[in-house]
């Protein structure tokens, strides 16, 4: 607050040369009157006039700079008719809405109604004192300021009459003033008006403070005090996770936890910043679904969600997005900005003072402890520099190991629904492997002496066991390398930078893309054609590809290496200041200053073409000379052109020609050279049926009048010979007649062969009791071989000279000795013979035989012979069955004839040759039915 003044009228200052004493730190030193202290002292007529006194500071502190903006200040104060302390102070210095918890002690003051003379204040100790006095009219008023180590700011006003004790412990009694103003002035200065014109003004003095022990074994950090004067120690919250996967958690537990879902790693407790998390997305990286690694980092802060997301699995490729989309690096949006640092990307929160690294194997975070100590969650753990809550799960409670906290923290992630938040383990996860294996040899290297140089900053033990279980568990991964790769990232955290990688046979190498080279030990943000010159107070170094030496990235955002920081365009090739090219069509020119590259359009020599003629259109197309300036010329489109193709008869085709000079074709019909015949083409040498009693085929020839090739035709040849017994017979439909039996083929005893017309018989040749028939029954020839069978004949019942043969040549007959036997039925037993066939036993057979009344009279009336003739004939027969066996071993049913009675019937007595052809018609078709019936009815005859 500023006290009121009288207002009255000044006169102008004056200012004296002021006599300073001074005495050592260590010394008691005592202030008196206004002899040993700078004085400015100023006069009024009507008012008083404030004297300020102070003594030497301390070395280090420039009180000096303060003592000059008093008097500049004053003195315009006074012109301008204010009071010239606490308006002096609200003018100039910057208010301290929060008082500073700092190193200070009591500033005391007195006030003598009387004195003319500042009252005396003593200290002791090895602080330094500063004194201010005023003066006026007959009021005198001071206090001094004393800088030693308590944790709060006391002002206390002595009244009249009391006395001061030197040294840290002095007491007395005092009232508290909590309402004053504060400003801080220049080098660490501060200023309070406190009351009636009381300014007390405290040097901040900085003793170091003692630096302390991290539960993570890591090194603590200096942090500057909000007033930017005096700093403190304190321990980072870093928390780390590598492999399949293995954690550090804020305050240095290690675990290991697999499983496959989304995770929290750190939440804020007591939500302060808004939407802000830092999670994990595991998934299995083994076959058999026994461990898991990370596959992508997700930072959410405010309105932004940047996801990390390993492109290839166990690999050092990761894509960066933004609330989905993909963004290039380097970016810098809404308090978030993102950029490449080795082989890391890191996302850093200015705001919030921390940062967050990913590669594809491996993370970490790292916030001040003085923003989130003490309010931090998730499988990080709690950030207090102390272990024992680090397993702390959502509700409050610790839990008894790590790896059953790990998976509290789930949270939803629709892309997991087999992943269910709020689920207990049944059992924790085994961090070790179940059978024993013998450990890779690079994991002796974290042990060995390639990492000895950082095992004094960082204990290695660890990460040896995360590496021992990542070779046993996945010993084709190489995930190993992980454990190794964030020991010397933790490393060259601390300021142990160690080159590794040459050490592993290649089976942690690193490939760098063209243009760059592997550094294990390179800058956290490489130099730039734009940073080049700046101070880069960081001394942390980190691993990766970088420019070559005697090269220099070109800008952060454009991954080129540049010997000359000239220009790099789109094209991403480096230009030196002064070059000129040409780039997306346009005349550019590289110049130092602002604008870099400049470009103007790209001058053409343009040569216009006129495009006569149907069908003709303009094209532009690429110059080989100078792909920026077009061609132009005329193209030919034939589906412009109006006229159409004749359609042209069969064996002819359209043919298409385009005259000398035009674009659209001329056509007329040609010929194929091809035969057609009932619509159809044919190829030359190709067959042409034209009937089936013809053999045609194409010839080449051509027919002048039709100019169509000439089909050549040869009727099919046929064969005109046929056997003895067939005839060539025309079959309709055919192109060649056919043999056709016509005559039966019959082969003899004797292998003759005989040829029969149908409806013809024939004695064999060599017998003449066998008989061979031909007949036609329904179009089908059948040939019939019979045997007669005669009577028996007894040569002795004849009458001498009248044995003869009957006609058919086979049976004997003769005139009997005694009286005529009369007609009747005899029988007799024998085989019979049909085809080749013959019946197995003697059939019983039946005929007729006797005589009959026959004669042979003159007629005289009729002048002519009258012939009474009768036969001994069957009256009734029956069919009967007999079974033939044949040759072959086949048996067939044969029928024959039965007689059952006989009795004398007329028959014509005509000798004429057509009664002879009729009645051995009578008997060929009897013998058909049945030899025997043919051999009685001859012998009756």
């Amino acid at each position: 607050s500023t006290p009121s003044t009288p207002k009255s009228t000044t006169s102008p200052s004056t200012l004296e040369t002021p006599t300073t004493t001074s005495s050592p730190p260590s010394t008691t030193s005592t202030v008196t009157g206004p002899t040993p202290t700078p004085t400015l002292t100023t006069s009024s007529t009507s008012s008083p006039t404030p004297t300020y006194t102070t003594t030497q500071p301390t070395p280090g502190n420039s009180l000096a700079c303060a003592v000059v903006c008093s008097l500049l200040t004053i003195s315009l104060l006074r012109r301008k008719g204010r009071d010239p302390v606490c308006a002096w102070i609200s003018d100039i210095g910057t208010e301290i809405s929060t008082p500073r918890t700092t190193s200070a002690t009591v500033a005391t003051a007195t006030t003598s109604p009387t004195s003319t003379s500042p009252v005396s204040t003593t200290t002791s100790g090895t602080t330094p004192t500063e004194s201010f006095t005023t003066t006026s009219g007959t009021t005198s008023s001071s206090f001094t300021t004393i800088n030693a180590t308590t944790t709060s700011t006391t002002f206390k006003t002595l009244p009249p009459g009391s006395t001061t004790t030197s040294g840290p412990t002095a007491t007395s009694t005092a009232v508290t003033t909590t309402g004053s103003d504060s400003w801080w002035l220049c080098n660490c200065t501060k200023a309070i008006c406190i009351e009636d014109n009381i300014v007390q003004v405290i040097p901040v003095i900085c003793n170091p403070p003692p630096k302390p022990t991290c539960a993570n074994g890591l090194s603590p950090v200096r942090v500057i005090d909000e007033d930017g004067c005096c700093w403190h120690w304190e321990c980072d919250c870093y928390c780390t996770g590598w492999g399949d996967p293995h954690y550090m958690t804020f305050d240095g537990l290690y675990y290991s936890y697999q499983g496959n879902c989304t995770y929290v790693l750190v939440e804020e407790i007591n939500k302060k910043v808004d939407n802000f998390g830092v999670y994990i997305d595991n998934y299995h990286c083994d076959a058999r679904d026994v461990v898991s690694c990370p596959r992508t980092l997700i930072v959410r802060h405010e309105t932004q969600e940047v996801r990390l997301t390993t492109a290839e699995p166990n690999t050092l490729q990761v894509e960066v997005t933004v609330n989905n989309q993909v963004v290039a690096l380097p970016y810098k949006k809404f308090g978030v900005s993102i950029y490449e640092s080795g082989i890391n990307r890191v996302v850093e929160i200015p705001e919030l003072k921390m940062n967050v690294t990913y590669n594809g194997l491996s993370f970490s975070i790292r916030m001040p402890y003085s923003l989130f100590g003490n309010n931090t969650q998730g499988q990080c753990g709690t950030c207090n520099n102390n272990t024992a809550d680090d397993c702390m799960l959502p509700d409050g409670n610790i839990a008894d190991n790590c790896e059953t906290m790990a998976d509290h923290w789930q949270v939803v992630d629709p892309s997991k629904p087999q992943c269910s938040p709020g689920l207990v383990p049944t059992s924790s996860p085994s961090t070790t492997p179940t059978q024993p294996c013998k450990e890779s040899s690079i994991c002796e290297l974290l042990l060995g002496s390639v990492f000895k140089p950082c095992h004094a900053f960082v204990q290695p033990e660890k990460y040896y066991a995360a590496c021992v279980f990542d070779s046993c568990v996945l010993p084709n991964l190489d995930l190993e390398c992980s454990s190794l790769q964030i020991y010397a990232a933790t490393c060259a955290d601390q300021g142990a930078c160690i080159d590794w990688r040459q050490h592993t046979n290649g089976v942690c190498s690193h490939e760098c893309p063209s243009g760059k080279e592997y550094r294990a030990c390179g800058p956290i943000k490489e130099m730039t054609c734009k940073s080049r010159g700046q101070n880069d107070t960081s001394t942390k170094q980190v691993e990766g590809c970088f420019c070559p030496n005697g090269t220099m990235l070109y800008d952060s955002g454009v991954d080129v290496c540049v010997k000359t920081c000239g220009c790099v365009g789109v094209d991403m090739i480096p230009r030196e200041f002064g070059e000129e090219f040409t780039l997306d069509c346009q005349d550019c020119v590289c110049l130092e200053g602002e604008h870099g590259i400049v470009c103007g359009p790209h001058v053409c020599d343009q040569k216009k073409v006129t495009c006569d003629g149907e069908g003709f259109y303009e094209v532009t197309e690429v110059n080989p000379q100078d792909s920026c300036c077009p061609l132009f010329t005329c193209k030919c489109n034939t589906s412009l052109c109006t006229a159409k193709a004749p359609k042209c008869s069969l064996g002819f085709e359209v043919h298409s020609y385009i005259p000398s000079g035009q674009c659209c074709p001329a056509y007329q019909c040609v010929p194929k050279g091809v035969c057609v015949h009932e619509n159809a083409e044919f190829l030359p040498n190709s067959s042409v049926f034209v009937d089936k009693c013809q053999n045609c085929f194409c010839t080449n020839d051509v027919n002048i009048s039709t100019q169509l090739n000439i089909i050549s035709c040869e009727h099919v040849p046929c064969n005109t010979y046929c056997q003895p017994g067939y005839e060539l017979k025309p079959v309709k439909g055919e192109c060649c007649g056919k043999c056709v039996q016509t005559k039966c083929i019959i082969h003899t005893a004797d292998s003759s062969e005989l040829i029969l017309s149908p409806g013809d018989f024939k004695n064999d040749p060599q017998n003449n009791c066998t008989i061979y028939s031909c007949i036609d029954v329904h179009n089908q020839l059948i040939a019939s071989t019979s045997e007669i069978t005669c009577p028996a004949f007894n040569e002795d019942g004849c009458k001498p000279g009248t044995i003869s043969f009957l006609p058919n040549g086979c049976c004997k007959t003769c005139a009997p000795l005694d009286s005529s036997t009369p007609c009747s039925v005899r029988h007799r037993t024998d085989f019979i013979v049909h085809n080749g066939c013959r019946s197995v036993d003697r059939v019983d057979l039946t005929e007729c035989e006797g005589t009959c009344g026959t004669f042979s009279l003159y007629s005289a009336e009729a002048n002519s012979m009258d012939h009474s003739c009768s036969c001994c004939r069957e009256t009734s027969t029956t069919e009967k069955h007999v079974v033939l066996k044949c040759p072959g071993g086949h048996s067939v049913s044969h029928k024959y004839i039965y007689v059952e009675s006989c009795s004398c019937q007329d028959t014509a007595c005509s000798r004429s040759q057509s009664s002879e052809l009729q009645n051995n018609e009578e008997i060929n078709e009897a013998s058909a039915l049945n030899p025997v019936t043919k051999a009685i009815s001859l012998t009756s005859k």
